[in-house]
Protein backbone atom coordinates (compact mmCIF):
# COMPACT_ATOMS: atom_id res chain seq x y z
CA UNK A 1 0.00 0.00 0.00
CA UNK A 2 1.51 3.40 -1.00
CA UNK A 3 1.67 6.38 1.55
CA UNK A 4 -1.14 8.74 1.72
CA UNK A 5 1.95 10.96 2.67
CA UNK A 6 3.48 11.16 -0.65
CA UNK A 7 2.06 11.96 -4.10
CA UNK A 8 1.92 8.55 -6.16
CA UNK A 9 3.81 8.71 -9.87
CA UNK A 10 2.26 5.86 -12.47
CA UNK A 11 3.06 4.81 -15.83
CA UNK A 12 1.07 2.51 -17.97
CA UNK A 13 1.29 1.45 -21.67
CA UNK A 14 0.30 4.50 -23.81
CA UNK A 15 -2.45 2.71 -25.82
CA UNK A 16 -3.23 6.34 -27.55
CA UNK A 17 -6.08 7.39 -24.93
CA UNK A 18 -3.65 9.10 -22.59
CA UNK A 19 -5.08 12.80 -23.46
CA UNK A 20 -8.66 11.19 -22.30
CA UNK A 21 -6.95 9.04 -19.22
CA UNK A 22 -6.96 11.98 -16.72
CA UNK A 23 -10.19 13.29 -17.71
CA UNK A 24 -12.07 9.71 -17.08
CA UNK A 25 -9.83 8.90 -14.01
CA UNK A 26 -10.87 12.37 -12.37
CA UNK A 27 -14.40 10.90 -12.41
CA UNK A 28 -13.37 8.19 -10.32
CA UNK A 29 -11.42 9.36 -7.53
CA UNK A 30 -12.59 10.63 -4.62
CA UNK A 31 -13.40 14.08 -4.74
CA UNK A 32 -9.93 14.82 -2.51
CA UNK A 33 -7.81 13.08 -4.87
CA UNK A 34 -5.78 15.34 -7.45
CA UNK A 35 -4.82 14.11 -10.72
CA UNK A 36 -2.09 15.63 -13.21
CA UNK A 37 -0.38 14.61 -16.29
CA UNK A 38 3.04 13.37 -15.92
CA UNK A 39 4.85 12.87 -19.10
CA UNK A 40 7.36 10.23 -19.85
CA UNK A 41 10.43 10.71 -22.21
CA UNK A 42 10.79 8.32 -24.39
CA UNK A 43 14.75 7.71 -23.46
CA UNK A 44 17.06 4.81 -25.29
CA UNK A 45 16.23 1.21 -23.86
CA UNK A 46 19.51 0.27 -24.10
CA UNK A 47 20.10 -3.23 -23.53
CA UNK A 48 18.07 -5.67 -20.94
CA UNK A 49 21.36 -6.24 -19.11
CA UNK A 50 21.81 -2.80 -18.60
CA UNK A 51 18.49 -1.55 -17.21
CA UNK A 52 18.41 -4.44 -14.96
CA UNK A 53 21.28 -3.27 -13.42
CA UNK A 54 19.79 0.43 -13.17
CA UNK A 55 16.70 -1.40 -11.74
CA UNK A 56 18.97 -2.56 -8.69
CA UNK A 57 21.27 0.42 -8.64
CA UNK A 58 17.71 3.29 -8.75
CA UNK A 59 16.47 2.53 -5.44
CA UNK A 60 19.58 2.88 -3.93
CA UNK A 61 20.23 6.34 -5.41
CA UNK A 62 16.39 7.13 -4.81
CA UNK A 63 17.10 6.78 -1.00
CA UNK A 64 20.01 8.86 -0.93
CA UNK A 65 18.07 11.99 -2.95
CA UNK A 66 15.57 11.47 -0.53
CA UNK A 67 17.38 11.70 2.44
CA UNK A 68 19.68 14.55 0.80
CA UNK A 69 16.21 16.91 0.32
CA UNK A 70 14.93 15.77 3.83
CA UNK A 71 17.96 16.78 5.34
CA UNK A 72 17.86 20.79 3.33
CA UNK A 73 14.28 20.85 5.09
CA UNK A 74 15.08 19.90 8.29
CA UNK A 75 17.90 22.30 8.23
CA UNK A 76 15.10 25.08 6.90
CA UNK A 77 13.13 23.73 9.57
CA UNK A 78 15.58 24.53 12.31
CA UNK A 79 16.77 27.77 10.89
CA UNK A 80 13.42 29.00 11.21
CA UNK A 81 12.48 27.32 14.19
CA UNK A 82 9.83 25.30 13.13
CA UNK A 83 7.73 28.00 11.87
CA UNK A 84 5.24 26.79 8.85
CA UNK A 85 4.16 29.67 7.90
CA UNK A 86 8.28 30.59 7.18
CA UNK A 87 8.73 27.17 6.12
CA UNK A 88 6.20 27.16 3.45
CA UNK A 89 8.06 30.77 1.63
CA UNK A 90 11.27 28.95 1.71
CA UNK A 91 10.22 25.12 0.98
CA UNK A 92 9.84 25.84 -2.61
CA UNK A 93 10.73 24.50 -5.93
CA UNK A 94 11.39 27.32 -8.80
CA UNK A 95 9.43 29.92 -6.38
CA UNK A 96 6.23 28.02 -6.68
CA UNK A 97 5.05 25.41 -4.27
CA UNK A 98 5.78 21.51 -4.03
CA UNK A 99 2.44 20.55 -5.32
CA UNK A 100 2.11 23.45 -7.70
CA UNK A 101 5.79 21.83 -9.32
CA UNK A 102 4.58 18.67 -10.08
CA UNK A 103 0.43 19.15 -10.89
CA UNK A 104 0.79 22.02 -12.82
CA UNK A 105 2.73 21.23 -16.24
CA UNK A 106 5.81 18.91 -14.95
CA UNK A 107 8.05 18.68 -17.59
CA UNK A 108 11.17 16.92 -18.34
CA UNK A 109 14.19 19.17 -18.28
CA UNK A 110 15.22 18.88 -21.75
CA UNK A 111 18.05 21.59 -21.51
CA UNK A 112 20.00 19.86 -18.54
CA UNK A 113 19.16 16.53 -18.85
CA UNK A 114 18.67 16.20 -22.92
CA UNK A 115 17.11 12.00 -24.02
CA UNK A 116 19.61 11.94 -26.95
CA UNK A 117 21.50 10.36 -23.78
CA UNK A 118 21.97 6.87 -22.64
CA UNK A 119 20.11 6.54 -19.01
CA UNK A 120 23.18 5.29 -17.23
CA UNK A 121 25.01 8.58 -18.46
CA UNK A 122 21.50 10.49 -16.94
CA UNK A 123 21.84 9.03 -13.60
CA UNK A 124 25.35 9.26 -13.58
CA UNK A 125 24.93 13.56 -14.14
CA UNK A 126 21.88 13.15 -11.91
CA UNK A 127 24.01 11.63 -8.68
CA UNK A 128 26.83 13.97 -9.53
CA UNK A 129 24.65 17.10 -9.20
CA UNK A 130 22.85 15.89 -6.07
CA UNK A 131 26.22 14.75 -4.34
CA UNK A 132 27.59 18.60 -4.90
CA UNK A 133 24.64 19.91 -3.15
CA UNK A 134 24.99 17.63 -0.45
CA UNK A 135 28.44 18.55 0.06
CA UNK A 136 27.91 22.42 -0.49
CA UNK A 137 24.89 22.07 2.27
CA UNK A 138 27.35 20.25 4.58
CA UNK A 139 30.28 22.47 4.43
CA UNK A 140 28.04 25.35 4.94
CA UNK A 141 26.12 23.97 7.69
CA UNK A 142 29.30 23.03 9.52
CA UNK A 143 30.47 26.75 9.19
CA UNK A 144 27.38 27.83 10.67
CA UNK A 145 27.22 25.19 13.51
CA UNK A 146 31.42 26.33 14.52
CA UNK A 147 29.80 30.04 14.73
CA UNK A 148 26.88 29.41 16.43
CA UNK A 149 28.39 27.38 18.82
CA UNK A 150 30.98 30.03 19.72
CA UNK A 151 28.32 32.65 19.79
CA UNK A 152 26.20 30.34 22.23
CA UNK A 153 29.67 29.87 24.46
CA UNK A 154 30.31 33.50 24.86
CA UNK A 155 26.63 34.18 25.99
CA UNK A 156 26.32 31.19 28.46
CA UNK A 157 29.29 32.93 29.77
CA UNK A 158 27.90 36.20 29.91
CA UNK A 159 24.83 35.05 31.66
CA UNK A 160 25.69 31.50 33.57
CA UNK A 161 26.57 31.16 37.16
CA UNK A 162 29.38 32.44 39.17
CA UNK A 163 31.20 29.54 38.51
CA UNK A 164 31.11 29.81 34.59
CA UNK A 165 30.31 33.41 33.74
CA UNK A 166 32.34 35.61 32.76
CA UNK A 167 33.72 38.15 35.35
CA UNK A 168 35.12 41.03 33.89
CA UNK A 169 31.93 42.98 34.48
CA UNK A 170 31.88 41.51 38.31
CA UNK A 171 35.54 42.41 39.16
CA UNK A 172 37.13 45.37 39.92
CA UNK A 173 40.42 46.66 40.52
CA UNK A 174 40.00 46.99 44.10
CA UNK A 175 39.04 42.97 44.16
CA UNK A 176 42.86 42.05 43.53
CA UNK A 177 46.32 42.55 44.75
CA UNK A 178 48.44 45.05 42.73
CA UNK A 179 51.61 42.88 41.12
CA UNK A 180 53.45 41.15 43.14
CA UNK A 181 56.56 39.56 42.65
CA UNK A 182 55.32 36.97 45.44
CA UNK A 183 51.38 36.66 45.91
CA UNK A 184 48.27 36.86 43.77
CA UNK A 185 44.81 37.27 44.38
CA UNK A 186 42.46 33.98 43.06
CA UNK A 187 39.16 34.38 42.74
CA UNK A 188 36.87 31.35 44.07
CA UNK A 189 33.24 30.12 43.44
CA UNK A 190 31.73 28.73 46.46
CA UNK A 191 28.55 26.54 46.28
CA UNK A 192 26.00 28.74 48.65
CA UNK A 193 25.71 25.66 51.27
CA UNK A 194 29.14 25.63 51.48
CA UNK A 195 30.00 29.12 52.18
CA UNK A 196 30.32 28.69 56.32
CA UNK A 197 32.70 25.70 55.43
CA UNK A 198 34.73 27.90 53.01
CA UNK A 199 35.13 30.38 55.94
CA UNK A 200 36.57 28.12 58.39
CA UNK A 201 38.77 26.52 55.98
CA UNK A 202 40.32 28.77 53.26
CA UNK A 203 43.12 29.74 55.82
CA UNK A 204 44.12 25.79 56.34
CA UNK A 205 43.73 24.25 52.98
CA UNK A 206 47.26 24.61 52.62
CA UNK A 207 50.40 26.81 53.87
CA UNK A 208 51.17 30.85 53.15
CA UNK A 209 47.48 31.72 52.56
CA UNK A 210 47.28 35.10 53.46
CA UNK A 211 45.31 35.08 56.88
CA UNK A 212 41.43 36.59 57.11
CA UNK A 213 42.03 37.96 53.00
CA UNK A 214 39.12 36.01 52.01
CA UNK A 215 36.00 39.11 50.29
CA UNK A 216 32.64 38.26 49.36
CA UNK A 217 32.65 40.19 45.88
CA UNK A 218 29.27 38.74 44.30
CA UNK A 219 26.68 36.31 44.83
CA UNK A 220 24.13 34.91 42.94
CA UNK A 221 21.16 31.85 43.56
CA UNK A 222 24.25 29.12 43.61
CA UNK A 223 27.76 30.04 44.30
CA UNK A 224 29.10 33.11 45.99
CA UNK A 225 32.56 34.54 44.30
CA UNK A 226 35.46 35.24 47.14
CA UNK A 227 38.59 36.31 46.73
CA UNK A 228 41.63 34.98 48.26
CA UNK A 229 45.16 36.08 48.27
CA UNK A 230 47.76 33.56 48.17
CA UNK A 231 51.78 32.98 47.72
CA UNK A 232 51.94 31.93 44.37
CA UNK A 233 54.78 28.80 45.08
CA UNK A 234 51.14 27.07 46.76
CA UNK A 235 48.64 28.25 44.08
CA UNK A 236 48.75 24.51 42.19
CA UNK A 237 48.38 22.77 45.66
CA UNK A 238 45.98 25.67 46.66
CA UNK A 239 43.73 25.06 43.12
CA UNK A 240 43.68 21.14 43.90
CA UNK A 241 42.52 21.18 47.80
CA UNK A 242 39.85 23.74 46.40
CA UNK A 243 39.03 20.94 43.78
CA UNK A 244 38.85 18.49 46.60
CA UNK A 245 36.54 20.51 48.80
CA UNK A 246 33.85 21.59 45.93
CA UNK A 247 35.23 24.98 45.71
CA UNK A 248 35.86 26.55 41.55
CA UNK A 249 38.92 28.44 41.30
CA UNK A 250 38.10 30.39 38.08
CA UNK A 251 40.97 31.55 35.84
CA UNK A 252 40.86 35.22 35.48
CA UNK A 253 43.31 38.14 35.33
CA UNK A 254 42.26 41.41 35.78
CA UNK A 255 42.64 43.97 32.77
CA UNK A 256 40.84 47.28 32.51
CA UNK A 257 40.27 46.64 28.91
CA UNK A 258 39.08 43.42 29.54
CA UNK A 259 35.16 44.19 29.22
CA UNK A 260 35.39 46.09 26.32
CA UNK A 261 37.30 43.21 24.74
CA UNK A 262 34.72 40.73 25.43
CA UNK A 263 31.64 42.80 24.25
CA UNK A 264 34.06 43.21 20.68
CA UNK A 265 34.62 39.76 20.72
CA UNK A 266 30.54 38.99 21.33
CA UNK A 267 29.74 41.37 18.92
CA UNK A 268 31.35 40.17 16.27
CA UNK A 269 30.33 36.54 16.92
CA UNK A 270 26.85 37.69 17.18
CA UNK A 271 27.37 39.34 13.93
CA UNK A 272 29.57 36.33 12.19
CA UNK A 273 26.43 33.95 13.39
CA UNK A 274 23.71 36.34 11.57
CA UNK A 275 25.87 36.43 8.55
CA UNK A 276 26.24 32.87 8.08
CA UNK A 277 22.80 32.71 9.23
CA UNK A 278 21.61 34.66 5.99
CA UNK A 279 23.78 32.56 4.26
CA UNK A 280 22.91 29.06 4.71
CA UNK A 281 18.97 29.88 5.00
CA UNK A 282 19.22 31.49 1.25
CA UNK A 283 21.48 28.44 -0.01
CA UNK A 284 19.14 25.94 1.46
CA UNK A 285 16.11 27.52 0.12
CA UNK A 286 18.06 27.68 -3.46
CA UNK A 287 19.18 23.80 -2.76
CA UNK A 288 16.11 22.76 -1.84
CA UNK A 289 14.64 23.26 -5.11
CA UNK A 290 17.54 22.26 -7.20
CA UNK A 291 17.63 19.01 -4.89
CA UNK A 292 13.79 18.33 -5.65
CA UNK A 293 13.51 18.79 -9.04
CA UNK A 294 16.50 16.21 -9.71
CA UNK A 295 14.55 13.89 -6.82
CA UNK A 296 11.57 13.87 -9.43
CA UNK A 297 13.98 13.41 -12.58
CA UNK A 298 14.94 10.57 -10.88
CA UNK A 299 11.66 9.26 -9.89
CA UNK A 300 10.76 9.32 -13.42
CA UNK A 301 13.95 7.29 -14.56
CA UNK A 302 12.88 4.70 -12.60
CA UNK A 303 9.19 4.92 -13.77
CA UNK A 304 10.66 4.52 -17.42
CA UNK A 305 13.20 1.15 -16.29
CA UNK A 306 10.50 -0.79 -14.52
CA UNK A 307 7.97 0.53 -17.59
CA UNK A 308 10.58 -1.30 -19.68
CA UNK A 309 10.87 -4.18 -17.58
CA UNK A 310 7.66 -4.74 -16.67
CA UNK A 311 5.56 -3.97 -20.24
CA UNK A 312 8.09 -4.88 -22.72
CA UNK A 313 8.37 -2.38 -26.32
CA UNK A 314 7.67 -0.72 -27.80
CA UNK A 315 9.12 2.01 -25.01
CA UNK A 316 5.63 4.52 -24.94
CA UNK A 317 4.40 5.33 -21.82
CA UNK A 318 1.59 7.19 -20.33
CA UNK A 319 2.28 9.15 -16.78
CA UNK A 320 0.09 10.59 -13.90
CA UNK A 321 1.07 11.94 -11.06
CA UNK A 322 -1.52 11.21 -8.33
CA UNK A 323 -1.43 13.28 -5.05
CA UNK A 324 -4.31 10.83 -3.02
CA UNK A 325 -7.14 11.53 -0.64
CA UNK A 326 -5.05 11.43 2.65
CA UNK A 327 -8.99 10.46 3.97
CA UNK A 328 -9.24 7.54 1.71
CA UNK A 329 -6.25 6.33 -0.23
CA UNK A 330 -7.35 2.79 -0.40
CA UNK A 331 -10.44 4.27 -2.28
CA UNK A 332 -7.68 6.21 -4.54
CA UNK A 333 -5.46 2.80 -4.88
CA UNK A 334 -9.33 0.87 -6.08
CA UNK A 335 -10.20 3.86 -8.81
CA UNK A 336 -6.61 3.32 -10.40
CA UNK A 337 -6.69 -0.66 -10.20
CA UNK A 338 -9.82 -1.14 -11.47
CA UNK A 339 -8.46 1.55 -14.17
CA UNK A 340 -6.22 -0.49 -15.80
CA UNK A 341 -7.25 -4.18 -14.29
CA UNK A 342 -6.87 -4.69 -18.23
CA UNK A 343 -2.83 -5.06 -17.60
CA UNK A 344 -3.10 -7.68 -15.05
CA UNK A 345 -2.96 -10.52 -17.57
CA UNK A 346 -0.44 -8.33 -19.68
CA UNK A 347 3.07 -10.47 -19.74
CA UNK A 348 6.17 -8.83 -17.66
CA UNK A 349 10.10 -8.93 -17.18
CA UNK A 350 12.02 -10.12 -19.72
CA UNK A 351 9.88 -12.31 -21.68
CA UNK A 352 8.15 -9.61 -23.06
CA UNK A 353 11.29 -7.33 -23.80
CA UNK A 354 12.68 -10.20 -25.40
CA UNK A 355 9.76 -11.21 -27.85
CA UNK A 356 9.35 -6.92 -28.59
CA UNK A 357 13.29 -7.76 -29.77
CA UNK A 358 12.59 -10.95 -30.98
CA UNK A 359 15.17 -12.31 -28.77
CA UNK A 360 15.27 -16.09 -26.38
CA UNK A 361 13.71 -14.60 -23.69
CA UNK A 362 13.47 -17.74 -21.66
CA UNK A 363 17.28 -17.73 -21.47
CA UNK A 364 17.61 -14.30 -19.73
CA UNK A 365 14.09 -14.76 -17.41
CA UNK A 366 15.99 -17.00 -15.03
CA UNK A 367 18.40 -14.78 -13.68
CA UNK A 368 16.20 -11.88 -12.98
CA UNK A 369 12.99 -13.59 -12.60
CA UNK A 370 12.70 -13.27 -9.04
CA UNK A 371 13.21 -9.37 -8.76
CA UNK A 372 11.35 -8.65 -11.98
CA UNK A 373 8.09 -10.43 -10.39
CA UNK A 374 7.63 -8.35 -7.69
CA UNK A 375 4.75 -5.87 -8.62
CA UNK A 376 2.35 -5.36 -6.69
CA UNK A 377 -0.04 -3.28 -8.79
CA UNK A 378 -1.47 -3.44 -12.06
CA UNK A 379 0.64 -0.56 -13.10
CA UNK A 380 3.96 0.90 -12.19
CA UNK A 381 4.05 3.31 -9.13
CA UNK A 382 6.80 5.31 -7.10
CA UNK A 383 6.17 7.44 -4.41
CA UNK A 384 7.62 11.02 -3.85
CA UNK A 385 7.10 12.16 -0.05
CA UNK A 386 5.14 15.29 1.42
CA UNK A 387 6.92 17.85 2.37
CA UNK A 388 5.35 18.39 5.66
CA UNK A 389 5.53 21.84 6.72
Amino acid sequence: MPSDQSTWLIAVPDNGESETLQQDLATKMPKGAVIADLPVPSFKTGTLESLISLSDELPKQDAVFTSTVAKIVDTLRSLLNNDPAKLAQHVQVEEQSVDAYLLRGWRWNEGRYGVQRGLKDMVDVLNKEMTSIDNVMKNKLNNYNLAKGQLVQMQRKKAGNLSVRSLAEIVRKEHVLEESEFMETLLVAVPKTLMKDWQTKYERLTPFVVPRSSTLIAQDDEYSLFSVVIFKRVHDDFTNKCRENKYIVRDFTFSEDLLDKQREELETADAAEKELWTELLALSRTNFSEAFQILVHLKVLRLFVESVLRYGLPANYAGLFVKPDPKSPKRTLGALSMQFSYLSGRSSGPNAYEKNKGGAGDEASGEYQTVLEQELFEFVLFEVPWIVL
